[in-house]
């Protein structure tokens, strides 16, 4: 089974939860963040295989190619323009779809390779981990999410998400069988969990709610989840002592005083999830 967790807003504790609950529940962590994948840095995996993500891109023969303007008329994402009797490409805005080859009536146009990114796996605690890593510059990091994910085997697997709704966690949501959402309890966080919350019921996943520095209290969060008839996972406390735990890249699932709390969170998911 597959799981998403996901957050409408970044620093919700959306990869304190992946990664604890990765080894409460014994699942095969997944790092789609990969623009700024940290997983990595509490789970500590002994990398494996590293894999590069490559991405095709027009080159125009100059020979060729009389800067008739069609490939650029037919450029939805604007990656072509002419500049005096030169047809030009701004790469990074290319996404490869293919369609100024097809349109060029004189054959001048090839695709290269080049790389955006990288797949690192490995192992930790008897399970398999792996994250995607964008390259710096790059705009786009649905390539290096496809490939992270097109290959996924048999089993379970917490999928860490991109932060907020974009595409990235779109394509992310293609490969899951149920979503996590991780907010906590404040105007901004409730703001984005009802976003995120759309996406969800849009791919008709079945999904629960984590608060994160959780009051104790009937906050905002568990009156709209009440209102909206969301269940809610569990909570995560309010707790200096997880804060201190987290800040120097420790595993909170390690520490005793907090491990309860991610085994109960672990099993009330596979009540909400349907877990298998």
């Amino acid at each position: 089974m597959n799981i998403a967790v996901l957050s409408g807003k970044g620093g919700t504790g959306k990869t304190t939860v992946s990664t604890n609950l990765a080894l409460a529940l014994q699942a095969n962590y997944i790092d789609c963040d990969v623009e700024e994948p940290n997983g990595f840095l509490f789970l500590k995996p002994s990398i494996e295989k590293t894999e590069q993500v490559m991405v095709e891109y027009p080159v125009m023969d100059d020979k060729k190619c009389v800067a008739c303007r069609e490939c650029i008329k037919v450029c939805q994402f604007h990656a072509l323009a002419k500049v005096k009797d030169k047809v030009i490409l701004f790469e990074k805005l290319c996404h490869g779809c293919g369609a100024c080859k097809i349109i060029c009536k004189y054959d001048a146009i090839i695709y290269n390779q080049r790389e955006i990114g990288k797949i690192e796996t490995g192992q930790t605690r008897n399970i398999h981990c792996s994250r995607g890593i964008l390259n710096i510059g790059e705009p786009m990091a649905v390539p290096v999410i496809k490939k992270l994910l097109q290959n996924i085997s048999e089993g379970n697997y917490i999928i860490d998400c991109p932060p907020g709704t974009s595409c990235n966690v779109v394509n992310t949501l293609r490969y899951v069988d149920g979503a996590i959402l991780v907010t906590e309890p404040s105007e901004f966080g409730l703001h984005d969990l009802k976003i995120a919350v759309e996406v969800v019921k849009m791919f008709q996943i079945p999904f629960g709610i984590i608060i994160n520095k959780d009051d104790g209290k009937d906050n905002i969060i568990r009156q709209y989840c009440k209102k909206e008839n969301i269940q809610i996972i569990g909570a995560i406390p309010y707790s200096k002592e997880i804060a201190q735990v987290y800040s120097k890249g420790d595993i909170l699932y390690d520490h005793f005083k907090i491990k309860p709390i991610f085994k109960k969170l672990a099993n009330r998911s596979k009540e909400v999830l349907q877990w298998n």
